[in-house]
């Protein structure tokens, strides 16, 4: 699971564009979120979880300074046992996301919630990945996401999409000065074409149906004996006549 190129890409102008962008989402989605357990699921170069207020918050990943080194694809935790788990950029590099999606279902608590960003296929930074020029190192290696799937996805694991969020507008200029010079994209791009984001962030809460006995009609049953006792004492003094 572990990224060629992702270390690199996160000291460049564009990997600090795109992770200031999804570390001031998430900060601002978990800072109301409580419970007990917390995960961070991949890239532990961040501290998703920072401004969280759960007791016992800890990062999974297959390698490096994490808490918990696992295979993604059979985390180590109780069914049941987790409030809310963070994955940024997992699910489009790694080669089976519907297992880990179903680890993540299988894991929350009902009513948990889970958070995932993504690069966004149906933007400039999804299209970037069509010309011929564009670089086979990360970002542009992984298999995005379109929001619409994912969706199918969670929907499939009984998950109800609370809300979505695009950011980062800008194309993905490799020099600090073209980035900053696009930044006037950020405010029009919320208000005008907010799906065109390069990446986005889906908050999820696990839906869990509870079931609903179904009791007898103790009142139609007593009627009904009362009408057949009636009907047996008629019947019994006919016959004595």
């Amino acid at each position: 699971m572990s990224i060629p190129g992702l270390d690199a890409w996160l000291q460049t102008p564009q990997g600090r564009y795109v992770m200031a962008w999804e570390q001031a989402r998430i900060d601002a989605a978990v800072a109301d979120l409580f419970g007990y357990n917390a995960i961070q699921l991949g890239l532990p170069q961040c501290d998703l979880l920072a401004q969280n207020r759960i007791p016992l918050r800890q990062v999974a990943h297959d390698s490096g300074n994490v808490d918990v080194i696992c295979d993604l694809r059979q985390i180590p935790f109780a069914a049941h046992s987790i409030d809310v788990v963070v994955m940024a950029h997992v699910l489009e590099f790694h080669a089976e996301p519907h297992q880990i999606l179903r680890e993540v279902e299988r894991v929350l608590i009902p009513e948990g919630e889970v958070l995932i960003t993504g690069f966004n296929p149906l933007s400039i930074w999804g299209l970037r990945r069509r010309l011929p020029n564009c670089p086979r190192d990360f970002p542009w290696n992984g298999h995005y996401l379109s929001l619409l799937r994912l969706k199918d996805w969670l929907q499939l694991l009984g998950f109800e999409v609370d809300r979505v969020s695009f950011g980062c507008y800008a194309p993905p200029c490799r020099h600090e000065r073209w980035l900053k010079r696009w930044r006037f994209m950020e405010a029009s791009g919320d208000r005008w074409w907010s799906f065109a984001g390069g990446v986005y962030l889906v908050r999820a809460i696990k839906r869990v149906h509870s079931m609903r006995l179904i009791l007898p009609n103790w009142k139609q049953q007593t009627s009904r004996r009362k009408a057949l006792s009636v009907v047996s004492q008629k019947e019994m003094e006919d016959h004595e006549r």
